[in-house]
């Protein structure tokens, strides 16, 4: 795992094996266009340059949102953190294959996982339940898996936490309260967790159901190009696979 450090005005990017993981912080948050957001790349070329005034990084919009993540975990006493921008290298297709299906797992082990609301305003929360992070594909994984989530304005102001808005999030999201509180995904039907994403969308339509992988405790490759038919058809090929092998070892389980 590929985790970020800031220290002495610099950006430097850490890696990590299994248990030698520090604790860290992860971002939450919609993506801008990808020219907007701070690459793998951008973050490298920074580090060469020792010089962050000059970096193609702090230039980007999406600069503000990692300088945020950054301050944010130093106030918790997190010297780590992990933003999906620029630590993943997208350019392989091994690596990214890796990340999509580690990436439940990531947000579920974080110490705290910060919900950047790039719609909503400290000035006017009352935005909070029509923010377009309710509507992304990618960010279902996100508010399910984290066991500490914290919901942050465009300011960088703290406006609550799950446990604050869990009626407002039950209302738009019609995830239930006992899953949003921690509770077992295995206990709400195949189905009712595939409804959950009926009204998000992503970038590429494979991608849809390459989000759901965590949700299901499930791993396939990404074939990209093949459309989402034969995205979600493969998923619930594995779903199958995973419900026919537990119920030969354990006997069988909720739907």
């Amino acid at each position: 795992m590929r985790l970020l450090h800031f220290g002495n005005g610099h950006l430097s990017l850490v890696e990590f094996q299994g248990n030698g993981t520090p604790p860290y912080a992860i971002l939450s948050h919609t993506w801008g266009s990808d020219l907007d957001e701070v690459s793998l790349k951008d973050i490298a070329d920074e580090v060469a340059l020792q010089d962050i005034t000059d970096s193609t990084s702090r230039r980007k919009p999406g600069y503000t949102k990692i300088v945020f993540c950054a301050e944010q975990a130093a106030k918790d006493g997190l010297e780590y953190f992990w933003v999906d921008t620029c630590c993943i290298d997208k350019s392989s297709s091994a690596e990214l294959s890796e990340a999509i299906n580690s990436m439940f797992r990531w947000y579920q082990e974080a110490a705290k996982c910060y919900v950047y609301m790039s719609d909503v305003s400290i000035k006017d929360t009352s935005s909070f339940q029509a923010s377009r992070w309710f509507t992304r594909g990618w960010t279902l994984q996100e508010l399910v898996a984290p066991k500490v989530l914290g919901f942050y304005s465009v300011e960088g102001e703290h406006i609550g936490d799950k446990s604050s808005w869990l009626q407002e999030i039950v209302n738009i999201t019609r995830i239930p309260k006992r899953v949003l509180q921690g509770g077992s995904l295995f206990e709400t039907s195949v189905e009712e967790r595939l409804s959950w994403a009926d009204t998000r969308s992503t970038k590429r339509e494979e991608d849809l159901a390459y989000s759901l992988l965590g949700i299901f405790d499930v791993h396939m490759p990404l074939i990209y190009g093949e459309g989402r038919r034969n995205a979600f058809s493969r998923l619930q090929e594995e779903i199958l696979k995973s419900q026919s092998g537990e119920a030969h070892s354990t006997g069988p389980r909720p739907l």
